[in-house]
């Protein structure tokens, strides 16, 4: 009997240190003195809360990676080749980008004729006048990030991969509204000369 009795008497002796250590948690560790985004603070030397990464910093998700990558831009200025691969996918991933952020302003052929430039809002330029052909891919991945005239920053909307595939795709837009004869490699402009009186290829 004396062995049941004390029982309660353990239970209660635990549940009453548990108690106590309970107590005697916080949040001191969730509510510590911390600095925002782009606070000052007077503990560094530059006085800016936020810490520059150090020299030869690797990205988790990307790897090393050119910083032209990011900007477009190369030791003399906006680049002229696409950093990374170009391929049929590429474009085709360009086209679907460009037709959800691009096309309600610069139009499904690039002229500036989208659908909210029919309803009154400012028409941008054509991308086929002769600045904007004669204009560097880099110069279409810039735009984006940054921001042109009206148009706001996509960086925040659009990740970089896509930037690229959409400026890709404005380059080859531009040739397709564009090209000529002499731009088809000789066996298509070939089979466009052996075609018969309907314009069908042989």
């Amino acid at each position: 009997m004396k062995a049941s009795r004390s029982v309660p008497s353990v239970v209660l002796a635990a549940g009453l240190a548990l108690a106590l250590l309970v107590s005697g948690c916080g949040r001191n560790m969730a509510e510590q003195p911390r600095l925002g985004a782009q606070q000052a603070s007077p503990f560094f030397a530059d006085g800016s809360g936020n810490r520059p990464l150090l020299e030869g910093t690797v990205s988790r998700e990307r790897g090393g990676i050119d910083p032209v990558f990011f900007t477009g831009m190369g030791p003399d200025g906006l680049v002229s080749q696409l950093p990374i691969e170009l391929s049929y996918e590429l474009l085709q991933r360009g086209q679907e980008r460009y037709d959800i952020f691009c096309s309600m302003c610069h139009g499904y052929t690039g002229e500036g004729d989208g659908m909210v430039v029919r309803r009154g809002f400012p028409r941008p330029a054509s991308f086929h006048e002769q600045r904007l052909l004669d204009a560097s891919v880099g110069y279409y991945f810039s735009a984006m990030t940054n921001g042109f005239g009206r148009m706001y920053s996509y960086a925040s909307r659009i990740a970089p991969e896509d930037r690229w595939a959409i400026a890709a795709y404005v380059k080859a837009l531009q040739l397709s509204q564009n090209a000529t004869l002499d731009d088809l490699p000789n066996e298509v402009r070939r089979a466009l000369e052996l075609g018969d009186s309907e314009g069908r290829l042989p």
